[in-house]
């Protein structure tokens, strides 16, 4: 990893609500719902969090049927540790 890859992980990480849903999933893999259950948010809210966890590659996303599972990236938690 380089110093802009990091940037980008903490810029997905700049949202308490982001910071929240990476703690969520440490417990494992969860279906969008299931996050949504937990916060006081919209489905397009939640979408648009995802999008920035994914994007930053903390979070990875798997489609079954009309469902999104999310887990954490551990390769890319592993790497962020190291940095620290």
């Amino acid at each position: 990893m380089n110093y802009q890859d990091y940037a980008l992980i903490f810029k997905g990480l700049s949202d308490s609500t982001r910071v929240e849903i990476v703690d969520l999933l440490k417990e494992g893999t969860m279906c969008g719902c299931k996050i949504l259950e937990k916060f006081k948010i919209t489905q397009p809210t939640l979408s648009y969090h995802m999008k920035a966890l994914v994007e930053c590659q903390l979070v990875t996303v798997k489609k079954e049927g009309v469902w999104n599972y999310y887990s954490i990236n551990n390769e890319v938690l592993l790497s962020l540790k190291e940095f620290l």
